[in-house]
């Protein structure tokens, strides 16, 4: 799946947009709409994006469980090393164990009340003009229909801006980037 961005200049737009994707065959749950005037959306049966589309939080608790394992096990290690005697009856194994579920759990929840807060890369590069009563259309394409559905939106709509993020912008979303 790849994800392509069509900032819309207005409701009608967006609508007809919607409606021509839905021809192309792809299916509701693909195609996502933010903009400061939703409801209006919501009643033309266009599918509103929500936190998890608009938002890091998915990305955000992966990091918090690939973090939080590994984490735990140090922990569970340290723990078992200082806490020789006190711990009892428990096995080795068993605390490691605990220990790594804790800190996945514990990685997820603290990552995703981050990642709450962390806008979708293109959200933060369209916000100025998503305020000003543009809607930003997020969909997800498979990989191959990808230049077929880019192509008759651009055909129907030159107006619409086609976006797709690029490998600066998702380094840079990363951390990892200027």
């Amino acid at each position: 799946m790849s994800r392509l961005y069509f900032l819309t200049p207005d409701l009608d737009t967006t609508v007809n947009i919607a409606h021509e994707l839905n021809d192309l065959k792809l299916k509701k749950d693909e195609v996502h709409v933010t903009g400061r005037d939703w409801k209006h959306l919501e009643e033309q049966g266009v599918h509103n994006a929500t936190l998890r589309e608009t938002s890091d939080v998915i990305n955000a608790a992966v990091r918090g469980l690939k973090y939080g394992i590994p984490l735990g096990l140090v922990l569970g290690i340290v723990a078992y090393v200082i806490l020789d005697n006190a711990i009892g009856g428990i096995s080795f194994v068993l605390l490691i164990l605990g220990m790594m579920v804790f800190g996945g759990l514990f990685g997820i929840w603290s990552s995703t009340m981050i990642g709450v807060s962390v806008h979708d890369v293109k959200v933060d590069k369209y916000e100025e003009d998503i305020e000003n009563g543009a809607f930003l259309m997020m969909v997800d394409v498979p990989a191959d229909r990808e230049d077929e559905i880019y192509s008759a939106i651009h055909r129907h709509h030159p107006e619409v801006i086609i976006d797709k993020v690029t490998r600066d912008e998702l380094k840079h979303h990363w951390g990892t980037g200027r």
